[in-house]
C-alpha cells in the first residue's frame, strides 16, 4: 500500500473508532449527527481510490473559450 493509502486507512479507522466511543457512551444524539459527514467521506475515499489522479478541469489550459464561442448572435 502506497503512504496515501495508509493514511486514508488510519483517518476512516480514526473517525469510525471516536463514533463507536461516542455511541458507547451514550452519545447517540453526536453520532445520529455524523452519519452524514461519515457517509460522504466514504463516498469521497471510495470515489479518489477508484479515479485515481483528477484530470485538469473545465478551468485548465486546454479549455479555453474561442472568441466566438458563447457570443450571442
Amino acid at each position: 500500500m502506497s503512504s496515501k493509502q495508509v493514511l486514508t486507512v488510519i483517518v476512516l479507522v480514526s473517525v469510525f473508532s471516536w463514533s463507536a466511543v461516542m455511541a458507547a457512551l451514550g452519545q447517540l444524539t453526536a453520532v445520529a449527527a455524523l452519519v452524514p459527514s461519515l457517509g460522504l467521506l466514504v463516498q469521497q475515499v471510495v470515489h479518489a481510490s477508484a479515479c485515481g489522479r483528477p484530470e485538469s478541469t473545465a478551468a485548465g489550459a486546454g479549455a479555453v473559450a474561442g472568441p466566438d464561442e458563447g457570443a450571442a448572435r
